[in-house]
């Protein structure tokens, strides 16, 4: 057993030797039979030069033969290979010079990029203190944004809270609009008993008063000669009897009569197309009709229905229907015969403060406080149009196929009906607060904040007259100032208690009326034939003023 364990031993010495000599023997191999070589070739040489000083014998005569050609032969074969050697020598050292130039090249481009790495360094720097920062400023964010989380679902809670309570509240509120409703409903078939009651009676009063109308003879101008078959001469008459009118009103007119119209501010006021009926709106959420009687207003009734003051009055072309805007962001149109609410035009986001028939008086024209203008259809009750003119509208006019609104940003702009666009605008100095039309729709009165009235004319957009006056103060934002029927006066209230007439002719101040409004005037309407004006104030008075 031991001598197998000896013999192992041995083997591996001998098998490790072996290949030890196989590695070394490999790299020496090569070497070993160049020397071999070189000792033949230094051995054929000694045997020459032997031969050349004699030392060998003519026995090798032959070999000397042999031996010389065999020099001939290394001697070419080592020109040969020197020439190669020569050439590439050269070689090489082209290779050397363009390799020296690679160097060089490498050289400087090592040079660059150690100063964009030493460039990169500076801004790897300065990223970290940036990123470190940033690191700084997302931890803070973190934090913040934990708290809104945390702040969140508390409000969430709420949220639920406060939503739940809104729903009971909700049903609570359509429980009681139900009930009201109804309670409404009968109200409202109460009002319209009454009213029918008071219709009959005026329709009898008005009967009887035709009745002894017809008996008495109508006195016309013996100037002009009125036929059946005339219409141009009747039109002439009517003209002429109106301008009169306005001009026996603006020389001689005094206080008619004056009495309490309302409870509380009066807003509106507007004369029917036939100058019998005026009509007046106020804070106590009425419209009241009012019939001028031998230079004294009597009451006709009232129009209920608002839910807040009224605004805005407009009678239509006939004088059969009333349309009153309201703080309540809603529009209301009333029959003046029967008193009964025919329409509810609602669809604004804020408190109408205009309202106006357009001229086929089956359209109507609103503008609000929430920056916009709806066109309402009356047939389908729905509103055809909304355009936003960008700033509150005070007032509203309108011709075939143009709308005119006054705002607060101190603009007229002109509107297209059938294009919802806007044909041009003009900035005056002050809010605008009224518009009104001549008799021929060729021109615009304006009303501003700037204590000014202007007239503007619509052929050529330009300022036609401006009037003023040293106490004329317009009350507030809603102060409404109007043609006379002929166009050639103007009239407005002022903040003083003063209603002031102009003259469209001269440009100047024809009277002043005053010491009966007890505070500021809102609103005055002159009658379509010329004889009253009607001015109320933001107290509860109504003055008439007549040439009578």
């Amino acid at each position: 057993m031991a001598d197998r364990r000896g013999d192992t031993w041995k083997r591996h010495i001998s098998e490790q030797l072996r290949m030890r000599d196989r590695v070394q023997r490999q790299a020496f191999e090569e070497i070993i039979s160049q020397c071999k070589h070189r000792s033949t070739l230094v051995a054929r040489v000694i045997i020459c030069l032997c031969c050349c000083h004699g030392n060998f014998s003519a026995a090798d005569g032959g070999m000397r033969g042999d031996i010389q050609q065999e020099m001939s032969q290394m001697r070419i074969k080592h020109q040969e290979e020197l020439t190669e050697l020569h050439k590439k020598r050269g070689e090489l050292a082209q290779n050397v010079i363009e390799l020296n130039n690679q160097i060089q090249l490498k050289d400087k481009e090592i040079q660059r990029n150690e100063a964009k790495i030493s460039e990169y360094q500076t801004q790897i720097a300065t990223l970290e203190g940036d990123c470190r920062k940033l690191n700084t400023f997302l931890q803070d964010l973190e934090r913040a944004n934990q708290m809104l989380k945390d702040e969140y679902d508390a409000l969430q809670i709420t949220f639920s809270a406060l939503e739940e309570k809104l729903r009971r509240t909700t049903e609570d509120n359509q429980e009681l609009v139900s009930r009201w409703m109804a309670e409404k409903a009968q109200e409202a078939n109460r009002l319209n008993a009454e009213n029918e009651k008071d219709c009959r009676r005026r329709q009898a009063k008005l009967q009887k008063e035709l009745a002894d109308a017809a008996k008495e003879p109508l006195p016309l101008d013996p100037r002009v000669q009125i036929s059946p078959q005339n219409g141009t001469n009747m039109n002439l008459f009517v003209y002429f009897m109106m301008r009169g009118r306005s001009e026996c009103w603006a020389k001689r007119c005094g206080l008619s009569c004056f009495q309490e119209a309302h409870d509380g501010e009066v807003n509106a006021v507007r004369f029917s197309p036939g100058s019998r009926l005026l009509a007046t709106g106020g804070m106590d959420r009425r419209v009241k009709l009012w019939e001028v009687v031998s230079g004294h207003c009597e009451p006709k009734g009232a129009l209920t229905g608002s839910n807040a003051g009224i605004t805005s009055i407009e009678f239509d072309s006939a004088g059969s229907y009333l349309l009153a805007a309201s703080n309540d962001f809603a529009s209301r149109i009333w029959t003046v015969d029967d008193f009964r609410l025919r329409h509810t035009l609602t669809g604004h986001s804020g408190k109408v403060l205009a309202a106006r028939f357009l001229l086929d008086n089956t359209r109507i024209v609103s503008g609000s406080y929430d920056r916009t203008l709806k066109l309402w259809d009356l047939r389908s009750k729905v509103c055809m149009k909304t355009v936003f003119a960008g700033s509150s509208c005070n007032d509203i006019v309108c011709t075939e196929q143009c709308v005119m609104s006054g705002h607060f940003d101190k603009k007229v702009r002109f509107w297209d009906i059938r294009a919802e666009s806007i044909v041009r605008e003009l900035e005056l100095q002050g809010r605008v607060t009224s518009l009104d039309l001549s008799q021929e729709r060729t021109e615009l009165l304006t009303c501003s904040r700037d204590d000014l009235l202007k007239i503007i004319d619509l052929r050529t957009n330009t300022v036609r007259h401006t009037f003023s006056a040293p106490g004329f103060k317009c009350g507030a934002d809603w102060t409404r100032v109007c043609f006379s029927p002929d166009s050639n006066y103007v009239v407005g209230g002022s903040a003083d208690g003063g209603v002031y007439v102009w003259n469209v002719l001269t440009g100047k101040l024809e009277r002043l009326l005053d010491k009966h409004h007890s505070s500021a005037i809102n609103a005055v309407s002159w009658s379509p034939s010329g004889a009253f004006v009607l001015s109320v104030e933001k107290g509860s008075k109504a003055v008439l003023w007549s040439d009578l």
